[in-house]
């Protein structure tokens, strides 16, 4: 079983003097976030989320705005504090740390990656990746040679003397990116990093931040608004509506399976060729169903290889898992996954 990061267990986060009343009545009812506005002038950003992060997992929180996701993600490294509940990072309760503690836990074992950069524009991009290792009193030359092996990380050597004015707006994401990694920390959390570039840059980064962080082996949060990036990067997808956390579940499972109307809402648009497995939609073997010479698939073949395979065959294709002959596909089968089940 992985090792668990992050765990946050029944968070909530209550703006307003009377965020306890709110949190009872909540606990109590259905009080929505208009109800408790109106009743007690306090927001709900977050009620009463719960998740667990593994080492090498990305996590992807997304919403709309509003939706409570970036509030979440800023309890991690206690930037905002909980109305309730608790957060453990490395099985340290974030909580009960004092000031020194939680300001080496956020130096040491934390990196944060936001939307707009906040690069020093009259410092070079050297120095902007070395900052926070010389606010640790590392020496010189030590935090130049972690700089440029950060910047090395993400295609950025060569560009170490030159000021942030003067690289493109992919090139500054990519500062941050190397600066949050600068101190080697065990979590990233990454508040829609790519959302205000280009699409294409968009694309790139965020295929170059998976291999990254995968060869790296980095916990990440990633927050963002935009489904397509989530499913793109995501391990797992936990989605959120007015401070809720509406569904958690892997890129296919939030596909094939939407937890309600407003998940079933935002997948109706995604192309569920590449998500989808066969193990998914395979229908049980009958007696006679599989033969030597069936044609067998992989359980975890996606819709489009399975749609490759069927167009030279008219016969259904036999799903193996473990060497072991395990359900069958046929083209009416293939049809109704591609359509979704219709």
């Amino acid at each position: 079983m992985a090792e668990t990061v992050v765990e946050l267990s029944n968070v909530w986060k209550v703006f307003g003097e009377l965020s306890g009343e709110t949190i009872a009545e909540a606990e109590r009812t259905e009080l929505s976030k208009a109800e408790a506005l109106e009743k007690y002038q306090t927001v709900i950003g977050v009620r009463d989320a719960s998740f667990s992060v593994a080492r090498g997992e990305i996590f992807c929180i997304m919403g709309l705005s509003g939706s409570g996701k970036s509030t979440l993600v800023r309890h991690v490294n206690r930037l905002i504090e909980p109305s309730a509940g608790s957060i453990k990072v490395l099985g340290e309760d974030v909580g009960a740390m004092g000031p020194a503690e939680l300001r080496q836990m956020r130096a040491r074992h934390i990196g944060m990656v936001f939307q707009h950069m906040a690069l020093m524009p009259h410092r070079s991009v050297r120095e902007n990746v070395a900052y926070p290792l010389e606010i640790r009193k590392i020496p010189k030359s030590k935090r130049w040679a972690i700089s440029d092996y950060t910047l090395g990380l993400v295609d950025l050597t060569g560009y170490e003397d030159r000021l942030p004015k003067e690289l493109s707006g992919g090139m500054q994401q990519r500062v941050g990116i190397a600066r949050a990694l600068a101190s080697d920390p065990e979590i990233l959390l990454m508040d829609e990093p790519f959302s205000a570039l280009d699409p294409l840059i968009r694309l790139q980064l965020q295929d170059q931040f998976k291999v990254l962080v995968r060869d790296l082996n980095k916990s990440t949060l990633f927050i963002t608004h935009d489904l397509d990036e989530a499913i793109r990067i995501g391990h797992r997808i936990a989605i959120m509506k007015d401070g809720i956390i509406v569904q958690i579940g892997t890129p296919e499972e939030i596909v094939t399976k939407p937890a309600d109307d407003y998940v079933r809402d935002f997948v109706q648009g995604i192309s569920r060729l590449k998500l989808v497995r066969a193990h998914t939609i395979m229908e049980p073997l009958s007696n006679g169903d599989a033969r030597p010479d069936s044609i067998r698939v992989d359980g975890e073949q996606d819709l489009d290889s399975l749609i490759d395979v069927s167009v030279g065959s008219e016969q259904p294709l036999i799903v193996t898992e473990a060497g072991e002959d395990v359900g069958i596909i046929t083209k009416t089968t293939l049809l109704r996954g591609i359509q979704g089940g219709r």
